[in-house]
């Protein structure tokens, strides 16, 4: 029998093999080609990069700590804003105490006296308001059932109806289920109203404390801050901290200042009109017109016309004129020369703080944006370099008709002289 031998060549035989291993990824070690064929196939299938599984759980490391700090700032942001009012009412406060520290006295007796007077005023202000409220909520009781009289007898000659009293009363008597509602729903309302004022005395509390804390320990404070800071950096923090207290505490002094007169001259005009809770309305046109921005002064002049109203409607109207005429001779008079001395504000700039600061924290940012731009318009002022601008037209234009007209009335006066001289 005859035996067919295949004879298979060595190249042949080695190539298969390569192709062989080659295909089940064993062997092919050695080479560029063997380092070309690993990597290619570690990026497009060979398996997934050594640094993505690191850098999936860094991603989600980053993002929950940053949910964590939103989370965090959420929850304290009430403690930040408590903060920034007792450092603004600080940096008013500290100037006294410092001066009081400067003749001998401890910066804690210092401050708890600062804080006395301070108590003093406001429980005297509320005081006040609080009596003129009272005396005319009982005196409002007291004239109710003549009012209700002179009520129904308006109504029935100017809609031809007769009612009475007994009729009015029934009708409450058959409603006794919706007032028995409205009654529930107040009585709910006054739990949340007295939650809120027990929340409210809480954060005044820690206002205070705090304000406390960064008056007495003032210098402490600063030397705390400047610790963190290199030596190059501690002056310019020093610098631009005694500028917020040398611009806040010097426009609180100048409006407190100009509080005072204002309540003293309209309690002497108060007083001449014999109007009932002269001082109490004084201290309000006071307080009112000085520390509450932008609509203040309309406020303050209000409620004394009001009042007045009910007594003599012309006393009312000598109250308006002294309002409007006190307002002019404190904007021309008093106010500039109170001011020189310490910060003055433009009112559009005023106004425009006052709306920035109640879209930012509400209520509490419309009280400390004044303050809060005259430090920041000290700080302008201090570090930002202002130039020389030169004479032009175009920067005003009313000027510049106005030295025309006068030049014109010059020419005219010395034709008038010349004519004039020739005439004799």
């Amino acid at each position: 029998m005859g035996q067919t031998v295949r004879v298979t060549s060595s190249a042949d035989q080695t190539n298969s093999d390569r192709a062989g291993r080659a295909a089940d990824g064993v062997g092919v070690d050695d080479g560029p080609a063997a380092e070309a064929w690993k990597g290619g196939g570690a990026l497009w299938g060979g398996g997934m990069p050594r640094w993505l599984p690191r850098a999936m759980v860094l991603f989600l490391v980053l993002v929950g700590l940053f949910q964590l700090a939103d989370w965090a700032f959420r929850q304290l942001i009430d403690l930040f804003v408590m903060l920034l009012v007792a450092f603004f009412l600080s940096l008013a406060l500290e100037p006294a105490v410092d001066r009081m520290a400067a003749r001998g006295v401890r910066r804690g007796v210092g401050a708890f006296l600062v804080f006395v007077a301070v108590g003093v005023a406001v429980l005297g202000f509320l005081a006040a308001l609080g009596t003129l409220l009272v005396d005319q909520v009982a005196k409002i009781a007291g004239d109710l059932p003549h009012l209700v009289d002179n009520l129904i007898g308006w109504i029935n000659r100017t809609f031809h109806q007769d009612l009475s009293l007994g009729q009015l009363q029934q009708k409450l008597l058959k409603d006794s289920g919706t007032i028995e509602n409205y009654a529930q729903q107040a009585a709910d309302n006054v739990w949340g109203v007295s939650s809120t004022v027990i929340g409210g005395l809480f954060q005044a509390f820690t206002v205070g404390l705090f304000t406390f804390y960064f008056t007495a320990e003032g210098p402490r404070v600063r030397r705390t801050v400047c610790s963190l800071l290199p030596p190059a950096k501690q002056g310019e923090v020093l610098r631009a901290w005694e500028i917020a207290l040398a611009k806040t505490g010097g426009y609180l002094y100048s409006r407190a200042l100009l509080a005072v007169v204002s309540a003293a001259g309209h309690w002497v005009m108060f007083a001449l009109l014999d109007l009932p809770y002269s001082a109490a309305l004084a201290i309000w046109v006071g307080v009112m017109s000085q520390f509450v921005p932008t609509i203040g002064t309309y406020l303050a002049g209000a409620l004394p016309v009001l009042v007045a109203l009910t007594v003599e409607p012309v006393d009312a109207l000598w109250v308006l004129v002294f309002v409007v005429v006190y307002q002019q001779v404190e904007n021309y008079l008093l106010h500039p020369r109170i001011t020189a001395r310490t910060v003055d504000v433009h009112p559009a700039v005023a106004f425009g703080a006052v709306i920035a600061g109640a879209a930012l924290l509400g209520a509490v940012g419309a009280l400390i944006a004044i303050p809060a731009a005259a430090t920041l318009q000290g700080f302008v002022g201090t570090y930002v370099r202002r130039y020389e601008v030169a004479v032009d037209p175009r920067i005003d234009r009313g000027e510049q008709r106005r030295a025309r007209r006068e030049l014109r009335r010059e020419a005219a006066r010395r034709l008038r002289r010349m004519v004039g001289g020739d005439g004799k």
